[in-house]
């Protein structure tokens, strides 16, 4: 399986240049990006003759905090959470261990990360433990009890835990966000483009101790993000009505996928509310037989007998996986 599109999803570029077009366009389900986006983006103009003010970045990060239960002290917008994740190896020195499975940039963080199982007491020395809650890829999901026992450990140690909640927004109860606290070792990642659908906007927050947040604030300048993001952001976490209604969107068309999968004899493996992964023998002919339809879909290298489906928009976009399939 080429690397082109195990290592991140949205290769479409690649993908057309690779499989070529078709009748319809393509169909990118390769990503865990809600397909419905929220919709107010279009009719914010953002003021591109100023410098992004200091008050509505503020003004952000505490519309964010009140939808994560945050203290709004503690948390610092950033400019995509793949990126606050990589600020995170300026800020520490210290061992790393990522859980396994685990999204790729949690290895790259820092450069003597190893890959870890999930721990069942205290580890030997002091080190940054980071995890994916749901999990990426596979969607397992940590309770918050157990997080906060290893938390303990890691504290014991002289470590640290971080948590990446990148698809948690569909899922509140598991959130670690309100543990924390200036005196705890505890930092939470958060996306904004996931949920929301607006992947391209570049935002995301970290949630953690003051002490880190004077920290990261230095790295990231005066001006980190751009004035569409601060106004998007800032409108998109103060939709209350449309938040709910997102999250039960989501899961009605994550049954109906779940339904179609197990109709062609693909039943999910892993689950979160924005993707659904198999496990095949053929995982790679599956893919392949996707693609040619312009259907494009997640392929791992590291566990060839596992393909990923983002979830589709509504029923159109199911029959297309349905015919899709139905060729193969």
């Amino acid at each position: 399986m080429s690397g082109t599109f195990t290592w991140h999803g949205g290769r479409l570029a690649a993908a057309r240049a690779q499989f070529g077009d078709g009748p319809h366009p393509w169909l990118d389900l390769s990503t865990g990006i809600n397909p419905i986006a929220w919709p107010g983006a279009a009719m914010i103009a953002p003021d591109w003759g100023s410098l992004p003010d200091p008050e509505d970045l503020r003004a952000l990060e505490q519309a964010a905090a009140l939808h994560f239960g945050a203290d709004p002290a503690n948390v610092c917008a950033v400019p995509g959470s793949e990126l606050g994740l990589r600020l995170l190896g300026a800020l520490f020195d210290l061992p790393a261990r990522h859980l396994t499975p685990s999204y790729r940039t949690h290895a790259e963080i820092f450069p003597d990360s190893r890959a870890v199982p999930a721990p069942k007491g205290p580890l030997p020395q002091a080190t940054m433990l980071v995890l994916a809650n749901p999990n990426n890829p596979d969607g397992r999901v940590l309770s918050p009890e157990t997080l906060r026992r290893w938390l303990v450990w890691q504290e014991e140690a002289g470590g640290w835990l971080v948590v990446d909640e990148a698809f948690a927004d569909g899922a509140p109860p598991i959130s670690m966000a309100p543990h924390v606290a200036n005196d705890r070792c505890l930092i939470v990642m958060r996306s904004f483009g996931k949920f929301f659908g607006l992947a391209g906007v570049r935002l995301g927050f970290l949630i953690g101790p003051r002490s880190v947040i004077v920290r990261l604030r230095r790295l990231l300048g005066d001006w980190p993000l751009s004035a569409a993001a601060i106004a998007i952001g800032r409108a998109a976490y103060g939709d209350g009505a449309w938040i709910a209604a997102a999250r039960e969107a989501l899961a009605c068309r994550a049954g109906a996928l779940d339904a179609l999968l197990r109709n062609h004899g693909l039943a999910a493996a892993g689950d979160c509310p924005l993707f659904r992964l198999i496990e095949h023998d053929d995982a790679h002919g599956i893919f392949t037989l996707l693609a040619r339809q312009q259907v494009l879909t997640r392929p791992f290298d590291d566990h060839p007998r596992w393909l990923r489906f983002g979830l589709p928009a509504g029923p159109e976009e199911l029959e297309r996986i349905d015919r899709a399939l139905r060729h193969g």
